[in-house]
């Protein structure tokens, strides 16, 4: 026996050879390479560093043709030469016990792509060379103005590769990462919250971050009780993307199709084509956006209402989910764009964008242009009420702030909250630039999304939350 670790590229070959061999009619070999990094501070001190590395291999097995066509999924981390064989042959003996996968359509075809044969990218602590500098000079500033800094920053690099019987050989790296940073007053009575997505640090400023948090808890200096209710409530681009993301995942043909979300119709049907706002809003993904690149191609290591094991390596496309307040596309896989007749299938693309047409100038703009009522910076705790109508409840975070006559003029008591991110986008009265936005709640797995300011005019502060 042997105990040989292979680079991604042997791995796919030899679990595909191995695969064949042991009689599978197709298999799809993913391997993905992570490399990662992180810095923590508290109490205004670095506390500790660190680097990681993790590999994770899945095999997906298929015997039979056709509509017999049954499958079998393995997914295992740091894989030998010797345990890809156990993988290759538990997938084969999993598919050869599964019924016919209704899912099945034929293996993506495909060819070499020119980056094939390059190793997994990495990064290092090197990454923070323009930010570690900064940061230290923003938690000497916190410590002479008797201010509390805590926060966390991550960068970490995910280099894929998909291979398949049919010829697909695919490789991409993406770099992600991000910043997460509290502030609290002296006696840690307040806190504020600022966040911020990258993909290499070089256009991150901590001194820019401090100066946000300063401010905010600056606004803390008079405190104000409100009651619950319907509010004027202006919400920051992170605090929109607290919620549209949660849309976002709901965008599942199949689910809708079968009367479970806000997107099914009612009677039977999905929603497709109907209005969702009068507003010019639209939710877009495309795997190229400058700044919010993703992967290019699906990725699927199990099947679900938009997702198929059968549809790895399928090319995605720019989809407009929402466009002009109209709902025009679903998540789907080839099998369940048939469903809802749908002309092509479009899997989920790993990041979005919502933007209002026109709109321009900041969340400062909006807050100027406001005679009286609240400024929510984040949320947290989001969870679904109904799925119906994508009602979500949750509570608001380090920072509600009173507005009056256009300026910010005290802080506020938490709440909690319960909105619908559909109805929302029926319902702001104003809007802002949309621009790179990091949510509070979502964005350690789903940081590539941009979002505008938006003004809500009754935001449902449905009780208020003794959360501090």
């Amino acid at each position: 026996m042997t105990d040989i670790q292979l680079t991604p590229q042997d791995t796919i070959e030899r679990g595909l050879a191995l695969a064949a061999a042991e009689g599978a009619d197709g298999c799809v070999v993913l391997v993905a390479e992570t490399s990662s990094t992180n810095l923590r501070w508290a109490n205004n001190t670095l506390t500790t560093n660190g680097a990681m590395r993790g590999s994770s291999v899945t095999v997906i097995a298929t015997v039979g043709a056709g509509e017999g066509t049954a499958a079998g999924v393995i997914g295992r981390s740091s894989v030998t030469e010797d345990s890809l064989r156990e993988i290759v042959s538990a997938a084969i003996a999993t598919a050869r016990a599964a019924g016919p996968a209704e899912d099945a359509r034929p293996l993506v075809d495909g060819t070499t792509g020119a980056d094939w044969d390059l190793e997994p990218e990495e990064t290092t602590v090197g990454v923070f060379e323009k930010f570690a500098p900064s940061l230290g000079e923003s938690l000497k500033r916190a410590s002479a103005e008797a201010r509390h800094l805590y926060g966390f920053a991550n960068h970490e690099v995910v280099t894929l590769y998909v291979g398949s019987s049919t010829g697909l050989r695919l490789r991409q790296a993406l770099p992600r990462g991000y910043v997460s940073s509290t502030g609290k007053n002296t006696d840690l009575s307040h806190s504020a919250w600022v966040g911020t997505a990258t993909r290499d640090f070089t256009d991150v400023d901590p001194l820019a971050l401090d100066a946000e948090l300063t401010r905010r808890l600056g606004w803390a200096n008079r405190t104000v009780s409100v009651d619950a209710g319907r509010h004027p409530t202006i919400l920051p681009p992170a605090a929109v993307a607290d919620l549209m993301t949660y849309l976002y995942w709901q965008l599942d043909g199949r689910d809708a199709l079968e009367g479970r979300t806000v997107f099914s119709k009612a009677g039977g049907g999905t929603r497709l084509g109907e209005t969702l706002s009068s507003q010019p809003v639209n939710l877009h993904s495309d795997p190229a956006l400058p700044g919010l690149e993703a992967f290019g191609f699906a990725v699927a290591r199990s099947s679900g209402g938009s997702s198929s094991v059968f549809d790895n390596g399928l090319t995605l496309a720019a989809t407009d989910w929402i466009r002009g307040g109209k709902l025009e596309h679903l998540m789907t896989s080839r099998y369940t764009a048939g469903l809802i007749d749908a002309p092509t299938a479009t899997p989920d693309i790993e990041n979005y964008v919502v933007s209002v047409d026109g709109a321009t100038g900041s969340t400062d703009d909006l807050v100027a242009g406001l005679g009286n009522g609240l400024l929510l910076t984040c949320l947290w705790y989001i969870r679904m009420v109904d799925p119906q109508t994508l009602l979500l409840t949750g509570l608001t975070r380090d920072g509600v702030y009173l507005v009056e006559n256009g300026e910010v003029t005290g802080a506020v008591n938490n709440f909690r909250f319960n909105e619908s991110p559909v109805d929302l986008l029926s319902r702001f009265t104003a809007a802002g630039a949309t621009v790179p936005s990091y949510s509070r709640e979502w964005g350690d797995y789903f940081s590539r999304t941009a979002t505008p300011p938006l003004l809500v005019p009754d935001f449902n502060m449905s009780s208020v939350s003794q959360a501090n």
